[in-house]
């Protein structure tokens, strides 16, 4: 087990990622920019380090930077946490060329699976099902583009080889719109990622979004750990998560589970990852693989009683998985309320100080936070401040407590989307479970948001 680890993140996610260390007691280095001096996970780290000012281009996305904090720290591994360097190949590889373990996959895993082309080929050849769609990137030619459209089937929808987040991204219903619509996304994608390559894929109406999380160890073996709902979204940014899936046949989750386990196998591929697919009439379409943990892990610890961060720095210090997939439950269900600095209504960031914090408690209530009373948020980064995650027994149960929860919950100084989730919690069609990507859009339009 490695002594000492970098974080090399902010917000909730350092904290979660410190919280591991100590529990495995590894010592924990924390950097951090000018705007997050006085974070709670700053406080708690046995050092931290300024590594810059608030922009994220000259702190958290500055290699050079991060990696001299580790060797003037002497840590040993560098942990990415979620967003800025967690997917990015080459600095996963500058980690390891500098002496120091990158907790996460390979550089090659994260480059395959990070082009979104060669990703969809990789999942082919391993037999997870995926949307249908061109074999590759599509061709310049008009004619070409237009035959390969025809044979799809329209609508279909555009996307960034190497977008993410869903940016990059155009629906196109009728052949005259086509070529254009390509052509479009080309710019974007190139000025924005850097890669002007665009595939095809046929557009689902009415799917819902349902990940499976994977472990995967250096010594060819590989489990998932069940599956999460992550339908509620608003312009492709998850809201609420939950485990498992309402509705979904267990026998069709384990059969794409055991196919997600086996990919792993196949690539060679090593920690924690997530593969995402749409699930529309008793499908499931593969869409991408996130390579390192995800916001909403904990619905899956909760419902697996298994530490994902703690298994990604035990997979990288280089120990075995210490379960098989015959070892890995299910129990009750969790759902996942993503609580941000914004204005409930217009989703407007709403930085500034807390002046008030008082998060909820009771059975099966976990918050995942660096927030506290006197706070100051700041606007340089994403608006997510802290996840409220319940367990119960039962999706009902389940509902309940984070009914409970919200209403439990007091932020001050600073506006909140809490409103909108204890509406939604309210709302009958999410009770009833199984609502689709388009659902939350839908209904703040109903509800003239």
């Amino acid at each position: 087990m490695f002594k000492k680890i970098l974080i090399a993140n902010r917000g909730e996610i350092a904290l979660r990622i410190q919280r591991a260390c100590r529990e495995l007691g590894v010592k924990s280095v924390v950097v951090y920019s000018e705007a997050d001096r006085d974070a709670k996970y700053v406080k708690l780290a046995d050092e931290a380090v300024c590594i810059g000012p608030a922009p994220s281009a000259q702190s958290y996305l500055s290699m050079p930077a991060i990696i001299a904090t580790a060797e003037v720290t002497d840590a040993e591994a560098i942990h990415p946490g979620y967003g800025f360097l967690s997917e990015n190949a080459d600095f996963a590889e500058r980690v390891e060329r500098s002496g120091f373990t990158f907790i996460g996959p390979t550089p090659d895993n994260i480059r395959t699976m990070g082009d979104k082309v060669s990703a969809k080929q990789a999942m082919i050849k391993a037999g997870v099902p995926c949307v249908p769609g061109s074999e590759g990137a599509l061709p310049d030619d008009p004619k070409e583009i237009v035959r390969i459209a025809r044979a799809i089937g329209y609508p279909v929808i555009i996307k960034a080889a190497g977008g993410g987040g869903g940016r990059g991204m155009r629906v196109v219903h009728t052949e005259a719109a086509l070529v254009n619509a390509v052509q479009m996304t080309k710019a974007e994608a190139a000025a924005a990622f850097g890669n002007p390559q665009v595939y095809m894929e046929k557009f689902l109406e009415h799917p819902r979004h349902v990940e499976i999380q994977v472990l995967a160890d250096g010594h060819k073996n590989a489990v998932w750990l069940g599956e999460r709902d992550c339908s509620m979204q608003r312009r492709h940014q998850k809201i609420i998560e939950e485990a498992p899936a309402p509705g979904i046949p267990r026998r069709l989750i384990e059969r794409v589970g055991d196919r997600c386990a086996a990919a792993c196998k196949k690539m060679g591929y090593r920690g924690a990852g997530t593969f995402e697919f749409l699930y529309e009439n008793g499908e499931f379409y593969f869409i991408e693989m996130n390579t390192r943990v995800q916001v909403e892990h904990p619905v899956t610890e909760l419902v697996t009683g298994i530490d994902i961060v703690q298994m990604q720095i035990r997979i990288a210090a280089g120990e075995k998985l210490p379960f098989t997939q015959r070892n890995i439950t299910m129990r009750g269900h969790s759902i996942e309320c993503r609580i941000n600095a914004e204005d409930p209504v217009k989703f407007i960031p709403s930085p500034g100080r807390i002046t008030m914090w008082h998060p909820p408690g009771g059975p099966g209530v976990r918050v995942d936070s660096h927030a506290y009373t006197n706070y100051f948020v700041p606007p340089n980064y994403d608006s997510m401040i802290g996840k409220i995650i319940v367990h119960g027994d039962t999706r009902e149960q389940a509902l309940a407590r984070m009914r409970i929860a919200l209403s439990e919950t007091v932020v001050e100084g600073i506006q909140t989307n809490i409103p909108l989730h204890r509406e939604l919690m309210a709302d009958a069609k999410f009770i009833e479970g199984g609502t689709d990507i388009h659902y939350l859009e839908q209904w703040m339009a109903a509800h003239k948001r």
